[in-house]
Parts: C-alpha cells; structure tokens; sequence
C-alpha cells in the first residue's frame, strides 16, 4: 500500500509534515486495510527468504561503523554548539534586551535538546544493530559498539539483547511474545462480552482525554526505565523481580549471565564517567541537566513510542497456538515515516522499514529500503505500511488498543468501548499443512 512518504529509485520523500504534521487524519492505508477482512499469509518464510538477493545480507564492519561516526560528529557538534547558547543570550541581552535574551535561551536549548535527543537515539538504534550483529561480521566489533553505544544512555546492552531476540523470535505470540504483551478481558476484570455493557468499559478505560493524556506521558516519561527495571509490558509468566539487569533474572541463560554483569558494569563505568565530566569547573549539574539528562529523556520517549507504534495496532493481530508462524508475527508490524527525514538518517530506517527487520533481522539496515521493494513484490498484501503522523497514530492507536479477548487463536485489540475494528475473512483460519509453525531464521 502506498502513501505520501516513499522510497523510489533510492531517493526519499522529503515533505516536512512527516516529521511536523500538518494533519491528524488517518492515512489512506491505514483506512484501505480497515475495510479488508484480514487472512493470514499462507506461504513460508523459505518463499520470502528465496526473493531476497544474498548480497543485501552481506556486512559490512566500514560502512557500519562510518554510521556510527557520523553520529558521534553530528552529536558533537551540537554539543559544541549549546556551548555558545549562553554568549549569544548575552549578545542579545546587550543588544535587545533582558528579555529577548531569556527567550534565545529557551528556544535554542529547546532546539538543541529536542536536535541531539534524536541524534542519542541514533546511537540507541546503532546499538540495536549491533546487538543483531549487523555492525560488522565480526562478533566482537559488534559487542563493543553495543556496550559503548547503550551504556552511554543508560541501556544495560546484553541485557536488553537477549530479551530482544527472544522478541523477534516469538513476536505476537501471546504464549511466547516478550514485549507488549496486551492484557486480556480477564484481566481488567471485564463482564464476558455477551453481557457486557458500554459502563462497563468506560469505568475501566475511562473516556477523558484529559485521563488518556496523563496515561501516555506517564508512560513515554518513565516507560523505557520501568520496563528494564521490572519487565513491565513484557510477558506475564516471568515472576515478579523480572529485570534486565540482574544475571539470575529469569529472561536470562545460565550462559548469558557473564553478558549481563559485564553491561551492568559498562553503565557504572558510563555513569562515573558522567558524573566526573559533571563536577568538572564549568560544567555542574545545570549543563548536565541540559547537555545530556534531557536529550537522554528523549531517547526514552522516541524509543517507547516507536516500539509501541510498531507492534500496536487495531489493523493487526496476535496468534495463539496452531495460529502462530515466525512469518505471521514478522509481518504482522506495520512500517512508519516515524520523525520524517531525520527518522530515517538518525534512526537508522528503524521505523520506515521495520517489516523486513522482522522476516529478516540479520540484514543490516541500510539495505532494508531494498529489501522492503522486494517484499511489496512477493507479500503485496501483506506488507502493512502507515504514513499517518506518528502522533495521530499515538494517540489512535493508545486508544484503539486496550485488550484484547481471553479465547481465540487469531485476536484484534478492542477499543475502550469494546470493539474491534477489523474482521477476519471466512477462510481466515484455515491453515495450509505447508506453513510449519517453528520456522525461525538464524538470529
């Protein structure tokens, strides 16, 4: 399906409204896949896998790492540049007037946070590729981009790896998924659906926007921190305690353990490091505050919303049991022009081509945008694209996506009144023989 933002001939689509946008309406994809019943794919990931050139999953440890000096130049000179905030809001001062100053300052540190929090989550993003060794063929150029990379923004980065993969291996399924998982009728103790009434789902839910607003900053402000702290939004069978920093924690093997004590040190390290950058003279803790908390405070923002934005979504569903393949939960994720231009060369496409992340992790993310006109060739169906403003489709989807129903091997999210708004088609759940249901690519 097609949209205002589009790869073609390896340019992009460069309007400003998909990054600032201009309108909250729904795309056209989004409403062409509203009024289609869903079917699963049918095919194998082996049908998939063989439209796939072999070079696109060729590494590159040059062209990785010039991508991750690129964003180190890039945060620099941003970093160099905030420095001249305070003599140029003096100028001014002297020039204009006090008050023309105090506004230069809150528009330029305001620019300059909200800049180089996008470009810390480059560094976020280049750490994820590394922890699908796609950095560089060689394991050890990858563990240490990782480790220096997610401990400088406070991401314990083997920790947070082996949950990771074990998301991509099992992603939407509800016995297995390890991040997102929604809660169930059950669950917020709902009436069954044949009795229910509409009360029934506004006490729980609520119906002020002023309430949905103080939920969704509450989670895009502490949402990333609580989930390593305590597994929140990960999958209900780990016990409570569940973190990504402890090496007995049950997301763990005996034999990544080792992995995670190393990543908790290399945060100790990146925080002592911090700390010694801070009470250097000149700095203190105004400039720390400026110069890295609040660009850190972003990264957790942008890094909560594009994942929820990815795997959240009234359009898609979740599989339980005989229902689940790996090809089926891959594509059941949906490609977004999340933050426009500076999306795709900051965030490393982590947004704009997440589909083919998902069929094939092991491709590095700089051939994703080829790898992507390849699958609208063999899956045009099934490949889900939404150019809605990301944050129409925040909003949209956090209320459209509340829980989902207890029984069922193929489910949609129900809104707050208690409706899906999709169908499955009539042949839906017939399942070819064919399609086995372990099918899982090398990680």
């Amino acid at each position: 399906m097609g949209g205002a933002y589009k790869y073609q001939d390896g340019k992009f689509d460069t309007h400003p409204s998909t990054m600032f946008p201009t309108s909250f309406t729904d795309s056209p994809e989004y409403k062409a896949r509203l009024k289609v019943p869903f079917s699963p794919p049918k095919l194998t990931l082996a049908q998939v896998r063989a439209a796939i050139p072999p070079h696109l999953f060729e590494k590159s440890t040059a062209k990785g790492l010039f991508y991750l000096a690129r964003d180190f130049v890039c945060a620099f000179t941003l970093y160099k540049l905030a420095w001249q905030i305070e003599p140029v809001a003096q100028l001014i001062e002297a020039a204009v007037s006090p008050q023309a100053a105090t506004a230069a300052r809150w528009l330029l540190w305001s620019a300059y946070c909200f800049s180089q929090g996008i470009v810390f989550t480059g560094f976020w993003c280049i750490a994820h590729e590394a922890g699908h060794m796609n950095i560089s063929p060689h394991g050890w150029v990858n563990h240490i981009t990782g480790l220096i990379c997610h401990s400088f923004l406070m991401t314990p980065f083997f920790g947070w790896r082996a949950s990771h993969n074990a998301h991509h291996k099992a992603t939407m399924s509800l016995e297995r998924e390890e991040n997102w998982v929604p809660h169930t009728r059950k669950e917020f103790k709902l009436p069954e659906k044949s009795v229910a009434q509409p009360n029934d789902y506004t006490e729980i839910f609520e119906d002020a926007p002023l309430y949905t607003l103080i939920r969704m900053i509450v989670q895009q402000s502490i949402g990333w921190n609580f989930y390593l702290l305590t597994n929140a939004t990960g999958h209900p069978r780990y016990p409570a305690g569940t973190n990504h920093f402890s090496p007995s924690s049950g997301l763990f093997r005996p034999s990544q353990r080792k992995g995670i004590i190393l990543a908790d040190l290399f945060i100790l390290g990146s925080g002592f490091l911090l700390y010694k950058w801070a009470s250097q003279p000149g700095v203190g803790l105004l400039n720390w505050f400026r110069l890295w908390f609040i660009p850190y405070s972003f990264v957790n923002n942008w890094i909560v919303m594009l994942t929820f934005l990815h795997h959240c979504d009234p359009t898609l569903p979740y599989y339980r049991k005989s229902q689940w393949s790996f090809l089926r939960g891959a594509v059941s994720t949906v490609d977004r022009p999340f933050l426009g231009w500076a999306g795709n060369f900051f965030l490393h496409y982590v947004s704009r081509f997440h589909v083919g992340h998902h069929l094939f992790s092991n491709i590095p993310f700089y051939n994703q945008p080829e790898v992507t006109e390849y699958l609208k060739k063999v899956i045009p169906e099934h490949y889900n694209y939404d150019s809605t403003n990301m944050y129409r489709a925040f909003w949209r989807n956090f209320t459209q996506c509340c829980f989902i129903e207890d029984e069922g091997d193929m489910v949609f999210f129900k809104n707050k009144k208690g409706e899906a708004q999709r169908e499955f088609a009539s042949d839906a759940f017939e399942r070819p023989t064919i399609v086995p249901t372990t099918e899982v690519p090398a990680q």
